[in-house]
């Protein structure tokens, strides 16, 4: 059967062909292969794999062997693929060497409360300490963390673009913060590792995407909008609409930490992403005339004159200097295709 992704997937080797030639024969272990971010670097790479008969093997771990094989068969079943089951904190070593590693898993996070008042930081450091001692024992040579643009901290209003070398941090006292905070101690655990062990680490900052597997029903405000416009509803924009964001396509995205698994310098942080802003009102009325919406689009409140805006936008320098890296689909056709995809049976469900 022929994969709905084929045109974005063949976008991902014309811009990632001579990288792959460094995995043939490899051994790739991947954590996070069934949420959004791992449902395309495992689309890309078992693309390049039939398309380029490179011999890789992919041991992907996943709480839900069944489920995984139930929602999405054309990755889960393919012979490239073992399946691990197990939770990203405990799991058990796969027997063999793995050269390389991918870990892309996060926590979702949760409110603190009794149970759990750190909220998702202890059991995310966990993974992060679980995935490094696999690399540490089965000969790892080169390791992508997934980190986030969330390390640092309230972005500030006069900055337009963050850089990598931008200093800030999530406040200690901020609860809320559990986030940011465990993607930047596994940062530091990464470097910890990395050094005494003798391995390269990549690490990648992520910030907002959009694309085909981006849950509709989540805190995501591109998804949100989508499902209003799908649904023949008006676009529903909680807050004053003032916030800018920006939104790298998903096979941008699989380009950008192909590259970085491969070549970029150990330790070294790229942020991920677009440096097309756009405010949250503009998304939104972007979405709604992308995909002749009828329905408009309704703000639920008014803006705070004087009030400086919020932003969570990276500058990408550093990815694009150093790595030669760059944002290739706009956002109208993004949203375009992520729209078209969403309503494929394939793509909808639950992608964490």
């Amino acid at each position: 059967m022929e994969n709905r992704l084929s045109q974005d997937l063949d976008h991902v080797l014309d811009h990632t062909g001579d990288i792959w030639a460094e995995m043939r024969g490899e051994r790739i272990f991947v954590t996070g292969g069934t949420g959004f971010v791992g449902s395309w670097l495992l689309e890309s790479l078992l693309w390049a794999n039939r398309r380029m008969s490179l011999g890789i093997r992919c041991s992907v771990l996943t709480r839900n062997p069944a489920a995984f094989v139930a929602r999405l068969p054309h990755l889960a079943c393919d012979e490239a693929v073992t399946l691990c089951a197990g939770d990203a904190a405990t799991f058990e070593f796969p027997d063999g060497s793995f050269p390389l590693v991918v870990h892309a898993a996060t926590e979702r996070y949760c409110v603190p409360d009794a149970e759990r008042p750190a909220s998702v930081f202890p059991r995310d450091i966990a993974a992060t300490e679980r995935v490094l001692e696999l690399a540490r024992r089965r000969g790892t040579r080169r390791l992508l963390f997934t980190s986030s643009g969330a390390v640092y901290g309230k972005q500030p209003a006069a900055m337009t673009h963050v850089p990598e070398d931008y200093p800030g941090a999530p406040l200690p006292s901020d609860i809320g913060s559990a986030y940011g905070q465990s993607k930047r101690a596994s940062e530091f655990l990464c470097a910890a590792h990395a050094s005494v062990y003798g391995f390269d680490v990549a690490i990648a900052r992520l910030f907002a995407f959009v694309g085909p597997y981006l849950p509709l029903d989540a805190n995501y405000a591109v998804g949100n909008f989508l499902r209003d416009v799908l649904e023949d509803r008006p676009v529903e924009i909680t807050g004053d609409g003032t916030p800018y964001r920006s939104y790298l396509y998903a096979a941008d995205l699989a380009i950008w930490l192909w590259t970085m698994l491969l070549r970029g310098s150990s330790c070294r942080p790229y942020n991920v992403g677009s440096e097309r802003a756009v405010s949250i009102a503009e998304l939104g009325a972007k979405v709604a005339e992308t995909l002749d919406s009828r329905q408009g689009v309704r703000i639920a409140c008014k803006p705070i004159p004087g009030a400086r805006p919020d932003r969570y936008v990276p500058s990408t320098r550093r990815a694009r200097t150093e790595l030669n890296l760059q944002e290739f689909v706009p956002l109208d056709e993004a949203i375009r295709r992520t729209a078209a995809a969403a309503q494929m049976p394939a793509f909808q469900g639950d992608h964490t």
